[in-house]
């Protein structure tokens, strides 16, 4: 049974939502829609990776929360509430030189205020690079 607010919501929606954003500045890219899961996928190129190169932490991190922050706001009435995150954390186990990572995101907790998320993100060989969680806000819009 899907967690999504909007039973039908597409790739395509999803990918119109990162127009002229980090996101797509960075090469974030949607690949699935589960019913409790989504996943994008970001390469591992000049734009993410740091001087020595091997994938940037932050890139990680802006990967994680691009996918649980989509997410939150997935699972809640947009013309009711919206989402902010709270707080972030990465572990990063394993380097990417190249290629694509692809992050993969699960609701651990969908509350009423607040909601939190799990990020695991592998490289081309599907080995951990980092794994994530992210705390979001879930707030009223001031005219609900």
């Amino acid at each position: 049974m899907s967690i999504w607010f909007k039973k039908d919501i597409t790739l395509e929606e999803l990918k119109a939502l990162g127009n002229n954003t980090l996101s797509e500045h960075l090469g974030m890219e949607w690949t699935a829609i589960g019913d409790d899961s989504l996943q994008m996928r970001m390469p591992v190129d000049h734009r993410t990776k740091q001087p020595y190169g091997l994938l940037h932490g932050g890139a990680s991190v802006a990967l994680a929360e691009t996918l649980g922050s989509v997410g939150a706001a997935l699972v809640v009435d947009a013309s009711k509430f919206y989402c902010v995150g709270l707080e972030i954390n990465a572990n990063h186990v394993r380097s990417a030189r190249n290629g694509y990572v692809t992050g993969i995101a699960k609701p651990q907790h969908i509350g009423a205020s607040t909601q939190v998320w799990e990020i695991k993100i592998y490289d081309d060989r599907e080995k951990l690079v980092c794994t994530s969680r992210i705390t979001v806000a879930v707030l009223k819009h001031p005219t609900a």
